[in-house]
């Protein structure tokens, strides 16, 4: 049975949190449909879009995305303290920038003259964008509802577009969110959608080798800040080289066509987060259908199961096969 969005998600537990969205009535947001001949990969540049103007709206980062045929998977990680930091009015701010408001919010930004009545809606209304600024179903909803009206006006019907629901699991640790993250990255490799993670169109992975290539990393992506240090910045706690080199070693193995091997800096990573080669490569090909609910070693999955008051610790076996050593 489906659980309602406040029993999956804890901030308290962690910030990261893996997202996938279907569609309906055997649509396809790209590619060729084999049923009627027609071709739909200029959705994927909407989906693409799209997800890339929500983080700058919302505090909410996005860790890596991939856009497939019939379904798109994003990591996500919540910046509560971002959130928090925003003063009121950039709150307003950031609303506007994705959606219309109220008279009275435009009206505050204009500082125009309020009476007390007006000002108490006001302060009503900050708090509540304030907390759908960091709230994944928010996001979710900002991310289908318009691509949805698009392809529908598009396909000249009406009705849903996407599931009613969309998946979402918390990623308790490091090695989850990076397992996660390579999984999402490599979801068309594959799928044989690409031959390898540099030419995977709309994904987070191709983005961030087209950055790297130029010594950069992409400004629309939650940064590689390297390893833990004091005045630690906001980011992944890996290098986005050693990242990509990782993906790019996997992405050889799952590809019966090519011949790869985990490298020495792939198997430093994972030494780093307790994984063996083997467990790693079938989490990275399998995810989705190995872990249904949270992911992270047994401690963190215990905590999470506490804070949210249940009775069971759903995928404890998988997590404490596949996670650890």
């Amino acid at each position: 049975m489906a659980r309602p969005r406040q029993t999956i998600v804890s901030l308290e537990d962690t910030p990261y949190y893996h997202c996938c969205s279907r569609v309906v009535r055997k649509a396809f947001l790209c590619g060729i449909d084999n049923s009627t001949g027609e071709n739909f990969e200029h959705r994927r540049e909407w989906v693409d879009s799209r997800i890339l103007e929500l983080a700058t709206i919302f505090a909410i980062d996005i860790c890596a995305y991939a856009v497939m045929s019939n379904h798109l998977h994003v990591v996500l990680k919540v910046d509560a303290d971002k959130a928090k930091q925003w003063s009121d009015k950039e709150v307003f701010i950031q609303w506007h920038k994705g959606f219309k408001g109220t008279l009275l919010t435009q009206k505050y930004l204009k500082e125009e003259d309020l009476n007390s009545f007006e000002l108490q809606t006001v302060n009503e209304c900050i708090t509540e964008f304030r907390k759908r600024l960091i709230d994944i179903s928010w996001f979710m909803r900002s991310l289908s509802e318009p691509i949805a009206r698009m392809a529908n006006k598009e396909d000249k019907c009406t009705g849903r577009f996407w599931e009613g629901r969309f998946k979402s699991q918390a990623l308790l640790d490091e090695a989850a969110v990076l397992a996660c993250m390579a999984y999402v990255d490599l979801n068309p490799v594959r799928a044989n959608m690409a031959a390898n993670p540099e030419t995977s169109d709309y994904t987070s992975i191709q983005r961030r080798i087209n950055s790297a290539m130029k010594g950069e990393q992409p400004t629309e992506l939650l940064p590689f800040v390297g390893n833990e240090r004091l005045n630690m910045p906001n980011g992944l706690m890996f290098s986005v080289k050693d990242y990509i080199v990782l993906v790019e070693d996997t992405g050889r193995i799952i590809r019966e066509d090519k011949r790869g091997a985990i490298s020495s800096s792939s198997q430093d990573i994972l030494n780093r987060l307790n994984i063996p080669a083997e467990n790693w490569l079938k989490i990275t090909t399998e995810f989705s259908a190995l872990f249904k609910g949270a992911v992270g070693a047994l401690p963190a999955l215990t905590d999470y199961c506490e804070h949210l008051e249940r009775k069971r610790r759903q995928g404890a076996a998988n997590c404490q096969r596949w996670l650890c050593a």
